[in-house]
Formats: structure tokens, C-alpha cells, sequence
């Protein structure tokens, strides 16, 4: 049999227009679109795509840059971001390079700042590429899509080795030897793949607490402390500090990509140690409280970085879905999906739902779903009842249907008299035992043996002093494994003793 694909909790997107404005917001596009539509008529480049170094002054200048120490950097990132996603095109045809070193830049037979003409520096020309078009022209799809290939090559660039490693065991031997530059680009991705998966997870499990930024260290923690390890060794945290420098680096140069939001670690905190960085930690606990934890570095993956992790976990076979894929969906696969949902991204997923239906349609499409003896029945009910809650009155009429009903008569009454409904006939005491029982198993498949649920059990037995007298004979699959259950849960013991031999009779009436 196949493996499942492992699956996501699912997190709420804007719209593709918004994420478009987002993503064209992006510094690091931004620049790139600029530069694209800069070299348009045509510049002269060297093999590769190169700007020459007049004409990437030109371009620092037009992008405002020229008096940023990093200008020279941030323009050819984005200079080679437009070469990567086809905003821009190089043509290396001997009729471009020999056009453009005929004349200048600016097509004149002299350069334009007064230098001899072009020679054989330039073997190439870059024009505005067919990717600039959709810019303008395209819809927010197509931009999505210009920014994600763009956002692909940052995120392999940010996997990378440090360039100055690479130089010096070039200089030293002649040869690039991975091993001794201690890079592995498969772990070295996989380890920003899994980051970035944890502040996803983040995201889609708590967006409140998602809209605030992680501190790098607990970031950091979180890929290389093991869960079970109760204080860190020196060696892990040692682990930790090399994780945090390594984070640092890459975080910088994938915030101005718009995926995430990033504060940098305080450079006075990076120490060198016996040739690599370290942060400097605080020595006491109580050091730690009074530092301001945000010069440790804090990180927030925008709503443009959920969608783009989102993709690449799609693309990685990953079950990641995302709230409205269920809008179009049977009432059946709703009900079976909303108990594992957070309950914020349930309740949007169930509103998107009923959106596309009348209250009485979608009434009872959900009511037909909840009905069933098998064993996820009571938590079908349940989510029905839940999602039923987001209805109106004009749904009564399919409430009204379903009041003689066995499985559906106890929670329609419920449904009903939340609403105000009048004329509505009294339960027998067979449904309403059969309804708490149904209650109580959908409680213990969400939640287990929880803290509510004993204060539940305790308040149902506490208000009738009989319960279980009557409890047994119900007719319902659950029964004895409910009263087993509140055996266990019931703080009284005798109590938990009378729940037990009721659970004994339960299961001798099978």
C-alpha cells in the first residue's frame, strides 16, 4: 500500500490579488522590475549577463542605492533576480554583442561618460525579457508565479556555502573540497526547508500568536534540541549558537524577497571563535531576563512566506491545505475534516462552507452526513451541531424534519431551542440519555481523558443522582465505552465504581 502523505494543519491565504500587491511590494522584485524595465532598450553586458561596472553604477543609482554601503550588493541580487526569472534576457549572439560594441550604451558611437567605445568587455546584450510583460499585463497569478521562481533562487542561494569559504580553499589548494568547507547541500537545505516548516506549523496552529515574531533561539532550539532532552548539553547548545549564526545569514537575504519579516542579530553579540561566528550568550538566567531578547534576532514568515512554503510542501508531496478547499466539498468530507482543524481556521472553513448554500440546503446536506452508527458517528454529530451554530432561523424547516429522528432528534430540539424557536416538543428521557452518551463519545475521540471532560462527567452525575441506572440501557454503540470512561474520570469512588458496574451491565446487554 502507498504511504499517506504526511498533512498539514491548514492556514488561511489572502487573496491572490493581495498576495500579488505583496509580492510587487518586495524589495528585492521591486528592484528587479525596476532594472528590467531600465534595461529595456537594451544594455551591454559581459558573458553571463555581468553588468560592467558602469553600468552597474547606472543601476545603483536608479535604484536609489548609491549611498547604501551594501547598494553595489543589493543591486546585482536584484540585477540577477531579473536575469533568473526572465525579466530580463541576455542575448550572446554575435550580432548583439557586435551591435552594442559598435555603439554605446546609449547608442551613440561614444559612451555616454565620455570613456573610449565598447569593446570586448561586453559580449553580450540584456533586454527586458517576456516576464516583464506579465508584470504589467498579466493577472496576480502570473505574478505569483514570476516571484516564486525569483523566491526559489534566493532560497538555494541562501543553502549556499559562504562565498569566502570557497575562495580561500580554492587559494589554499587549487581545488573546491566540500568536506573541508563542512557543506552539505542536501542537509543545508533540508535544514532551511525544515525552519521555515516550523514557523508554518506556527502559523496555520496559532495565528495570533503567529502575527508576533519567534525569537531566533527558540528557533533555532527547535531544529536542533531534542524533544525529550530535559537541559541542553554544551555541545547542543553550542549546536544552537552555530544554527543561530547560520539562520542569521540566511535570514538576510531572504527577508528583502518578502517572505518573511526579520530583525538581524545585533552584530555585537557575534563573537569569532576560532575562525566562525558564535552569539555570545548570557552567562546567568538572569542575565537572560534583562537582555532584550530581540537582539537575539526575531522572525515572522509573512502571509506571502505561507503561501510560498505552502507551494514548495505541495510540490514535496506534503498535505498541506488551506482554508476554503472544502467550500466545494460534500457535507461528509466537512464533518469528517473539521475536528482536526485549529479551531479559528474550523470555523472560517465551515463559514466559507455554508457560504455557498442556503441555511436550509446546507442544513440539511449536514444533518444527512451527521447520521450513522459507526465509530466516528458521535464526532460527526458533534462537528454538525458546531457548524449548525453558524446558522440562521431560515434553516428551522430542516431542523423541524429531523425531530423523530434517532440519531438527529436530540441535538435539532438543542438547535431549535438556542434559537428561540417555539413549539417545540419535550424530549423523551431515551433521547435525552441517548444525546449525552453521543455527546460524551464525540468529547472523548476529540479530547481524551481531558480536564473538561471530567468536570463534565462530575456535573452530569452530580445533577442526577440516578445517571447510572438509566445510562446503561441506552441503545447506543458507545455506551459501555463512555461508562468505562467516567469510571476513570469521576474524582468520588464510588461514584467511579457505580460507572464501572454500569459499563459491566452495558456491555452483558450486547
Amino acid at each position: 500500500m502507498p504511504e499517506e502523505r504526511p498533512t498539514m494543519p491548514p492556514v488561511r491565504l489572502r487573496t491572490d490579488a493581495e498576495l500579488a500587491r505583496d509580492a510587487l511590494a518586495a524589495p528585492l522584485l521591486a528592484r528587479a522590475v525596476r532594472l528590467a524595465r531600465w534595461a529595456e532598450p537594451g544594455k551591454p553586458v559581459a558573458s553571463g549577463g555581468v553588468l560592467p561596472e558602469g553600468e552597474l553604477r547606472a543601476a545603483i543609482e536608479l535604484l536609489g542605492l548609491a549611498g547604501d554601503e551594501d547598494g553595489p550588493e543589493h543591486t546585482a541580487q536584484a540585477w540577477q533576480l531579473a536575469v533568473d526569472t526572465g525579466l530580463v534576457e541576455i542575448d550572446e549572439s554575435e550580432e548583439a554583442s557586435g551591435a552594442e560594441a559598435a555603439t554605446g550604451a546609449d547608442g551613440e558611437g561614444d559612451r555616454a561618460d565620455g570613456e573610449a567605445p565598447l569593446g570586448d568587455e561586453f559580449s553580450a546584450l540584456a533586454i527586458s525579457g517576456e516576464e516583464l510583460r506579465l508584470i504589467t499585463e498579466g493577472g496576480p497569478r502570473d505574478i505569483l508565479d514570476i516571484w516564486l521562481d525569483g523566491f526559489e533562487t534566493v532560497l538555494a542561494d541562501a543553502a549556499a556555502p559562504d562565498l569566502g569559504d570557497i575562495a580561500a580553499q580554492i587559494s589554499e589548494g587549487g581545488e573546491l573540497d566540500l568536506d573541508a568547507i563542512d557543506w552539505n547541500p542536501e542537509e543545508e537545505a533540508e535544514f532551511l526547508d525544515g525552519v521555515l516548516g516550523n514557523l508554518y506549523l506556527l502559523t496555520a496552529l496559532d495565528e495570533e500568536a503567529a502575527a508576533a515574531s519567534v525569537p531566533l533561539p527558540a528557533l533555532a532550539a527547535s531544529m536542533i534540541v531534542p524533544e525529550d532532552m530535559d537541559e541542553p548539553t554544551d555541545d547542543i547548545l553550542e549546536e544552537v549558537s552555530e544554527a543561530m549564526v547560520r539562520l542569521d545569514d540566511q535570514f538576510r537575504l531572504l527577508a528583502p524577497t518578502g517572505l518573511i519579516d526579520y530583525q538581524p542579530v545585533d552584530e555585537a553579540l557575534i563573537q569569532e571563535v576560532d575562525g566562525e561566528g558564535r552569539i555570545q550568550e548570557p552567562e546567568t538566567a538572569e542575565e537572560l531576563e534583562d537582555e532584550d531578547v530581540s537582539r537575539y534576532g526575531m522572525v515572522r514568515l509573512t502571509p506571502l512566506g505561507v503561501y510560498a512554503v505552502r507551494a514548495r510542501m505541495i510540490e514535496a508531496g506534503i498535505d498541506a491545505p488551506a482554508v476554503g478547499d472544502l467550500a466545494d466539498k460534500g457535507a461528509d468530507i466537512l464533518l469528517d475534516a473539521l475536528p482536526g482543524h485549529p479551531e479559528p481556521a474550523a470555523q472560517a472553513e465551515a463559514e466559507q462552507w455554508l457560504a455557498r448554500r442556503t441555511p436550509e440546503e446546507a442544513a440539511r446536506e449536514l444533518l444527512a452526513a451527521a447520521r450513522g452508527d459507526d465509530e466516528g458517528a458521535p464526532l460527526r454529530r458533534l462537528t454538525c451541531q458546531q457548524t449548525l451554530s453558524l446558522v440562521g432561523t431560515e434553516a428551522e424547516p430542516a431542523l423541524r424534519e429531523v425531530l423523530d429522528d434517532r440519531h438527529l432528534g436530540g441535538l435539532a430540539r438543542v438547535w431549535l431551542a438556542e434559537h428561540g424557536v417555539a413549539g417545540v416538543p419535550e424530549p423523551s428521557e431515551a433521547m435525552v440519555f441517548w444525546l449525552t452518551v453521543d455527546t460524551l463519545a464525540a468529547q472523548l475521540a476529540t479530547e481524551g481523558d481531558s480536564a473538561e471532560l471530567r468536570d463534565l462527567v462530575r456535573g452530569l452525575v452530580d445533577q442526577s443522582g440516578s445517571f447510572f441506572d438509566s445510562a446503561w440501557r441506552v441503545d447506543h454503540p458507545a455506551t459501555a465505552e463512555v461508562l468505562e470512561a467516567m469510571g476513570r474520570l469521576h474524582p468520588d469512588k464510588q461514584a467511579a465504581k457505580e460507572a464501572r458496574k454500569a459499563a459491566f451491565k452495558a456491555r452483558s446487554r450486547a
